[in-house]
């Protein structure tokens, strides 16, 4: 301790920090100084940025390990580990993101004008899948399928040319005509969605509307038998609500009164008669008179009770009574104090509405799918949320000519009465079609003449197929041929499946010619790009071209015959090329 005089004459002790301490201070200072020169340095030499975000790694681990800070510089260095193994990665192609078929050997833009995307070798796609280790045979023009080409260069369109591989031949081979592929990726963009073919218990509506009416089996028509005065009317307005058995109005009839007279002297007659041993002819007679008497008076609708109250009182009824011969309302009344009667007036007419009728219109297609008793529901305005269950009980047999619709008689219980005659509704009539093989609507492509679905296969590939259906309930068609339980089909985008389809097998009927064309000349429309890395003396000829050059004099433009052939005419005529010879 050293004493450190001061103005006060106190004596204060001095520290002093030790040595060792004060240069590992000056090392680490002098080293941080070093490490930031170098890697501005080394930065300035290398542009990568890649390299340049290792290095900063670096130099905040060396911080990090200047300030004792372990936990940190072990996270920056696994950082820095993960970002030197993503920037020593071999790209081997880049891609178009639009179409990952178009490749390229170097980075660029695509024809949309993206970006390519690098594809790397841990990307790569295994072996068995389509993209990955297969010989290429020929490249074809993205936009033109049917323009090839025996190695790899852009088409006229500015694209690059898409590889096709030695694979993919046999194995669409054994596949129908007409099966295309599309990649997972393409199926995506063009939003390809599938649908299923099952086996399925199937039922339609038929929605319609309907007009109430009366059921017209429980109507009945009051009429008298005799004629005679009405003398009181019970039931006297029109609407009102009568019961089995209650009376309706009474008639007074001079013939009723003297028919029961005679009733009641035949029956006297009898009993005074009918027990003579000496007079049996006479005896007959009084039955006879008795019975055809009382037998009168029931043709006249008077009760079994009534003639037997006659006969025990021994007085004849002067009137009549009329009763209700169900539960009904009044449609109808003619009947009026005083009136005068005969058989043939209809006094009441009265109408039983516990069943109500509903006369639905249905079109000219839909009657072979309605049979008697299928269920029906019905629905009305007036009582929202309601809805009453009924059954088809007769189909009429002819159209009406304006409206080309057909009659169906529907019954429906109404208990309340809460329906009412000339009101319309709402008819949905249940079809049942039972269990069936079905197909989903938009899987179909009708043409009029054939109907085709497009069946997903493994692999990417789909199928053309024609098949036969049966009535279209639904969203769902039966399925009569064609189609198996399980199959997927296509259900979106079906029309540019479609179109795919048909492409492929016009390019197939012309394959031949094609690979021919390879063999000598190139595809029309790519003569300029075919003869370019040929004719050009800055490339070198790729290989098999020199093969493609030793075909090229045996065609007749290079080598023409030593007497020109005359092309002969399409119609029989001669062509334009003979005459302009007789010319020369």
């Amino acid at each position: 301790m050293v004493s450190d005089g001061n103005l006060n004459g106190q004596d204060r002790p001095v520290i002093s920090p030790p040595r060792p301490q004060r240069g590992r201070m000056l090392l680490r200072l002098l080293f941080t100084m070093v490490l930031i020169v170098g890697t501005a340095a080394i930065t300035l030499i290398y542009s990568d940025e890649l390299k340049r975000s290792w290095f900063a790694q670096l130099l905040g681990v060396q911080c990090d390990l200047s300030t004792g800070n372990m936990d940190a510089a072990q996270e920056r260095i696994k950082q820095a580990d993960a970002e030197s193994a993503k920037g020593d990665r071999k790209a081997l192609y880049w891609v178009d993101p639009m179409n990952p078929t178009m490749r390229s050997d170097k980075p660029g833009k695509a024809p949309c004008g993206m970006d390519l995307i690098p594809v790397y070798a841990e990307e790569e796609p295994p072996k068995d899948q389509p993209t990955a280790g297969r010989r290429i045979l020929y490249w074809v023009d993205p936009m033109d399928p049917g323009m090839k080409s025996d190695k790899p260069g852009k088409s006229p369109m500015g694209m690059e040319m898409v590889p096709v591989y030695a694979e993919e031949g046999p194995t669409e081979e054994k596949l129908p005509p007409g099966t295309v592929k599309i990649s997972a990726q393409r199926q995506q963009q063009i939003g390809v969605e599938y649908g299923e073919v099952q086996q399925k218990a199937l039922s339609k509506t038929i929605r319609t509307v309907a007009r109430l009416t009366y059921d017209e089996t429980k109507i009945a028509h009051i009429h008298t038998r005799i004629s005679g005065w009405i003398e009181k009317v019970y039931v006297d307005f029109v609407g009102k609500l009568v019961k089995k058995g209650q009376p309706l109005l009474t008639i007074y009839s001079p013939e009723l009164v003297s028919t029961q007279r005679e009733l009641l002297i035949a029956r006297k007659s009898r009993d005074i008669l009918g027990d003579s041993p000496f007079l049996k002819e006479a005896g007959s007679n009084a039955f006879s008179l008795y019975d055809s008497t009382r037998e009168r008076l029931k043709l006249w609708d008077i009760p079994e009770s009534e003639i037997r109250a006659i006969e025990k009182r021994g007085t004849p009824t002067k009137a009549l009574t009329l009763y209700s011969p169900l539960d009904g309302f009044v449609l109808t009344r003619n009947g009026f104090t005083g009136l005068r009667v005969s058989p043939e007036m209809d006094l009441y007419v009265l109408a039983d509405l516990s069943t109500i009728w509903a006369l639905a219109d249905v079109y000219e297609y839909e009657l072979p799918m309605i049979t008697l008793g299928q269920k029906a529901t019905m629905t009305l305005a007036y009582f929202p949320g309601k809805a009453y269950s009924g059954k088809v009980t007769f189909i009429y047999p002819s159209l009406e000519q304006q409206t080309r619709t057909l009659k169906v008689r529907l019954e429906f219980a109404n208990p309340d009465f809460g329906l009412k005659p000339d009101m319309f509704a709402n008819v949905e009539i249940q079809i049942d079609y039972g269990t069936h093989l079905a197909v989903p609507r938009d899987a179909v492509l009708d043409s009029g003449s054939e109907q085709v679905v497009f069946i997903a296969r493994e692999g990417g590939y789909f199928e053309p197929r024609k098949v036969s259906l049966g009535q279209q309930v639904g969203n769902e068609y039966i399925v009569l041929d064609g189609l198996k339980s399980g199959e997927r089909v296509v259900t979106s985008a079906n029309f540019l499946v479609d179109s795919e389809s048909q492409l492929k097998s016009v390019l197939g009927g012309m394959a031949g010619g094609a690979h021919a064309a390879h063999g000598g000349a190139a595809p029309a429309g790519s003569d300029e790009k075919s003869k370019t890395p040929a004719q050009s003396p800055k490339s070198p000829p790729a290989v098999g071209e020199a093969d493609h050059s030793q075909h090229e004099p045996k065609q007749p433009a290079a080598k023409p015959p030593e007497k020109p052939a005359i092309p002969q005419a399409s119609n029989g005529g001669t062509p334009p090329s003979e005459h302009a010879g007789h010319g020369n």
